[in-house]
């Protein structure tokens, strides 16, 4: 068996678990921070989708690049601009000072993300690419759920102002192990111009914008929700981290085995139910029901469709493949936030959960429609 733990594998994991747990103490802050500089919960949306939009402008043109040039120097440079960005957080005095950095942010999350995830790819051995991106996915997503729980504790407890800091440090620490990571030089140095778009991907990136809707959703306005039914935002993102903790490494291995079909489809069902839960909630039994189900469910789905990514690209737009999958991904959590802004605003947040739901019903209509087909002719090919 090819041997996945590799030292730029662990180190590269470990800069995505860095970068990732720095960005989500901050997400679901940030609303509450916006509403301390005086601004409107449609305010917090715009704000918030404004990061994602800049983000998505960027992924495609940096993808291009990466398989032109290599990603080491797209590594290091969207770190850095990443740190010094996010530091800048702390000097905040009004809502067009934010919306001028959440813009400059978004590019600095653009070609960071894109790089790692791209570098990744090219360390993980094909016969084991599913499990290998289930720990890493394993890796991202305890990012995206104990920087929440770390994000509301610190200021409930302390400031905004240590928040930034936390969130600056973290970013530097995952440039140190990234200048301290021995990248593979993949590039290509084909004639023909340069490509920011595989079509290829499309589908795939359709599912997981519709995915990820859902995740904007409840990031962007669960710790509003939980403060409006007096429960405590904390307890859902714990209990959501622990259930990935357990689902990621085992459905890696499984869709290595049988496929991603086997996976995506059951736990894009499983998401639908919790986030149908989660409208019907008023407490906290209701919120423990909701985080395990969209642990199992949003945990299970998102590495599997980027593992499906990575299958039907081309070795030589393995960088444009990751941009789009990510692209999709980051325009989902944005118009997520901006369009569901207004619906917490005009009909409150039990129809926002309800709306998540419905995203995520057209994701799994899609990805049966228009994307399972195709998987297993890619799979048959490569047996």
């Amino acid at each position: 068996m090819e041997r996945l733990w590799t030292k730029n594998y662990i180190m590269l994991t470990i800069t995505a678990l860095l970068l990732f747990s720095g960005f989500y103490l901050l997400m679901p802050t940030l609303p509450i921070f916006i509403k301390e500089l005086g601004g409107s919960e449609s305010q917090v949306g715009v704000i918030i989708g404004l990061f994602t939009i800049s983000a998505v402008i960027f992924r495609p043109i940096v993808g291009g690049l990466m398989d032109r040039y290599g990603r080491r120097i797209f590594i290091i440079s969207g770190l850095l601009f990443f740190a010094i960005t996010m530091y800048f957080y702390d000097w905040v005095t009004g809502i067009a000072f934010l919306i001028a950095l959440r813009i400059l942010h978004g590019v600095g999350w653009a070609i960071a993300t894109t790089s790692i995830g791209t570098a990744v790819t090219d360390v993980i051995p094909s016969s084991r690419r599913g499990e290998g991106m289930g720990w890493y996915g394993l890796a991202i997503t305890l990012g995206m759920a104990l920087g929440p729980i770390l994000g509301l504790w610190i200021v409930k407890s302390f400031s905004f102002h240590y928040l930034f800091l936390l969130c600056t440090g973290l970013a530097l620490l995952a440039l140190v192990l990234a200048l301290c990571t021995k990248v593979p030089v993949i590039r290509h140095t084909s004639k023909e111009p340069i490509s920011f778009f595989d079509k290829m991907i499309l589908p795939i990136a359709t599912v997981t914008f519709f995915l990820t809707l859902t995740f904007g959703g409840i990031t962007t306005f669960l710790p509003l929700f939980a403060e409006d039914i007096q429960v405590n935002a904390g307890a859902f993102f714990l209990i959501y981290a622990v259930t990935i903790t357990v689902i990621r490494p085992l459905t890696g291995k499984l869709s290595d085995k049988h496929g991603e079909s086997i996976i995506v489809i059951p736990a894009l069902f499983i998401m639908i139910l919790s986030l149908f839960v989660l409208a019907m909630t008023e407490g906290i039994v209701g919120l423990v029901i909701t985080a395990v189900l969209y642990g199992i469910g949003f945990g299970a789905a998102q590495p599997a469709l980027q593992v499906a990514t990575i299958r039907l690209a081309s070795p030589e737009k393995r960088g444009v493949a990751n941009a789009t999958f990510f692209t999709a991904f980051d325009l989902g959590i944005g118009l997520g936030a901006i369009l569901l802004g207004f619906v917490s605003q005009l009909m409150g947040y039990h129809m926002v959960f309800i709306i998540c739901a419905i995203s995520g019903f057209i994701s799994l209509l899609l990805f049966i429609l228009f994307v399972k087909k195709t998987l297993h002719v890619s799979q048959a090919k490569s047996m």
